[in-house]
């Protein structure tokens, strides 16, 4: 299929009475009456395998409503690209349902209906969760711009006290020393420099009633926030034991283990071995070689918000001094050699595997400890390159190593 916003184009592959196969294509409005309609003309056709093109938003209604009685597969529009200068509705079509009968396309994961819900309900989270920090670098550019040097004092813009002084502000007061009195806690001692940043020379009402309508747009994405949190946590009962798994790896949170289970289900059999479930999240080197040369080993193209979540967790493994660990341990090593965003890349690519392993087998996590490569079995030449590295960072010190070179590191 050959899927558009009105109106797709099927093409149905029909064995003859000489065993050669012939087209039949027919094209269906994106209504509902027209995908069933499209339903039982694949039925009479006896259709086993549909496929279509993963084309934005467009291909979900029609997947949904198809895999209930036939086995639908979606594929990537990059292994299906037509021929330049044929590139039409039903050429596609018939290119496609051509590519499918010889099975020289591969089929995307799609999850289940349940691990989709909480897809779109972490992912719409993110979305929210996003929005609410551009409006409060909102608020901060429109309190700068007014004259308002608050931010300058206060560590939190949006900290009860300063809440208190914006939205007396917004109501009509205009007094420093009355607004600065609003200060509580550690920060009444900081009233003199409060009165000196609320005193400005003209404040406008249009400033204090734009100040008025970001703060309500925030109160608004927060009530929506809480009640995401919510459904996910309702969405999230079925797998409650795969979230308690998850939580055990260092840096995983709740909301960072709901983001991973959303992303890749908990049916660990669709992803062969852990190396294809990080090739399918983007978290590992990629393959382009040829005539012996290595082209590029730049990460491929996975699934976003997963990689969001995981650089989420590799970034709190890689900044937390408490709670040593072997992924702390792991990115440090290997920050030195290859630099912070490569270990960072490495460190998701370790949490994916053990991620498979948990699910797979229905364990939590087992951290190997933070002196685990001190300790780790070495071949001789390992043990050498180890000796120049310490040997070269103790001359970097300063240090005479003339009598600590051992034979073989020589």
């Amino acid at each position: 299929m050959d899927i558009g916003k009105r109106e797709l184009v099927a093409c149905v592959r029909v064995p003859d009475k000489n065993g050669r196969f012939r087209s039949q294509t027919k094209t269906f409005s994106t209504m509902t009456r027209g995908l069933l309609d499209l339903a039982g003309w694949l039925a009479a056709h006896r259709v086993q395998v549909v496929a279509m093109e993963a084309t934005g938003a467009y291909w979900k209604p029609v997947f949904y409503l198809l895999e209930a009685s036939f086995e639908a597969q979606l594929v990537n529009p990059r292994d299906v690209k037509q021929v330049k200068g044929r590139k039409t509705d039903v050429k596609d079509a018939q290119w496609l349902a051509q590519l499918v009968q010889h099975d020289l396309v591969r089929s995307c994961f799609v999850p289940p209906p349940p691990i989709r819900d909480l897809r779109e309900l972490t992912r719409q989270h993110t979305h929210l969760a996003r929005d609410r920090a551009r409006v409060i670098n909102r608020l901060e550019k429109l309190i700068e711009e007014s004259g308002l040097k608050i931010s300058s004092v206060t560590s939190n813009t949006l900290g009860a006290s300063t809440r208190a002084m914006l939205e007396a502000i917004v109501a009509g007061e205009r007094d420093p020393a009355t607004l600065a009195e609003m200060a509580k806690g550690r920060l009444r001692a900081k009233i003199p420099q409060l009165r000196e940043a609320l005193q400005i020379a003209r404040f406008s009402d249009a400033s204090a009633f734009m100040i008025g309508q970001v703060l309500a747009q925030i109160d608004m994405l927060d009530a929506q926030l809480a009640a995401y949190a919510v459904k996910i946590e309702q969405a999230m009962r079925p797998f409650a034991r795969a979230k308690e798994l998850l939580m055990t790896i260092p840096g995983i949170s709740d909301r960072i283990a709901c983001g991973i289970i959303g992303s890749i289900g908990t049916d660990m059999t669709v992803f062969p071995t852990p190396g294809h479930l990080a090739s399918w999240a983007g978290v590992c080197p990629g393959n382009n070689r040829s005539a012996g040369r290595e082209l590029s080993s730049a990460t491929t193209h996975g699934d976003p918000y997963l990689r969001g979540w995981l650089g989420i967790a590799a970034g709190i493994i890689a900044q937390t001094r408490s709670h040593p660990n072997y992924l702390k341990s792991y990115y440090h090593r290997l920050r030195k050699r290859r630099g912070p965003l490569r270990a960072q890349v490495a460190v998701q690519h370790k949490i994916l595997t053990a991620t498979w392993h948990m699910l797979t087998h229905d364990v939590a996590y087992h951290d190997l400890g933070l002196d685990y490569f001190d300790h780790k079995p070495r071949s001789l030449q390992h043990q050498a390159q180890r000796a120049r590295r310490l040997i070269a960072e103790l001359i970097e010190q300063g240090y005479d190593v003339s009598q600590l070179i051992p034979d073989h590191a020589a």
